[in-house]
C-alpha cells in the first residue's frame, strides 16, 4: 500500500458514520472513566467488581476511539477485535446483572445491557463492527 492509499484508508475510518462513532466512543470514554474514577476513589469497597468493570469499559472505549482516529488496516483490525470483545463484555455483564443482581450492588456501564447509558453500550459495538467491516470492503473495492 502506498502512502497515499494508507492516508485514504485512515480517513475512511473517520468519515461519514465513522465520525459519529468516534464522537460517541469519545463521550463514552469520558462517561465511563470519570464515573469509575470517582467511584473507585470514593467508594471502591461498596462494589469493587462493578467499578472495576466500568474502568475496563472506559479503557476499551479509549482504545477503540484511538484506533478509529489512527486509521489504517492494523488499527481497523485492532478496533474490530476490541469491538467484538466489548460486545461479548456487554452481553456477559448485561445477562449477569439480570440473572444475579446481587453480584452488582451498584451498576456498571454495561449493566442491563447499558440501560443507564440509553443502551448505547450494546448498540455501539454492533454499529462499529458493521462500520469497520463495511469500510474495509470499500477500501478493497477502491484498491
Amino acid at each position: 500500500m502506498t502512502s497515499g492509499e494508507a492516508e485514504v484508508s485512515r480517513r475512511r475510518l473517520i468519515s461519514g458514520p465513522g465520525t459519529l462513532l468516534v464522537w460517541l466512543y469519545g463521550v463514552m470514554v469520558v462517561g465511563a472513566v470519570s464515573r469509575s474514577a470517582y467511584q473507585i476513589a470514593t467508594e471502591f469497597d461498596r462494589a469493587p467488581l462493578a467499578y472495576s468493570l466500568s474502568a475496563v469499559a472506559g479503557v476499551v472505549y479509549g482504545f477503540i476511539t484511538y484506533s478509529l482516529v489512527r486509521g489504517g488496516e492494523t488499527a481497523r483490525k485492532a478496533a474490530l477485535a476490541c469491538c467484538v470483545a466489548e460486545l461479548v463484555g456487554v452481553l456477559t455483564v448485561g445477562t449477569w446483572t439480570l440473572i444475579e443482581p446481587s453480584a452488582f450492588p451498584d451498576a456498571t456501564v454495561w449493566s442491563d445491557f447499558g440501560m443507564g447509558y440509553l443502551f448505547i453500550p450494546i448498540l455501539l459495538p454492533v454499529s462499529a463492527i458493521y462500520w469497520l467491516r463495511a469500510s474495509r470492503s470499500r477500501d478493497g473495492d477502491a484498491a
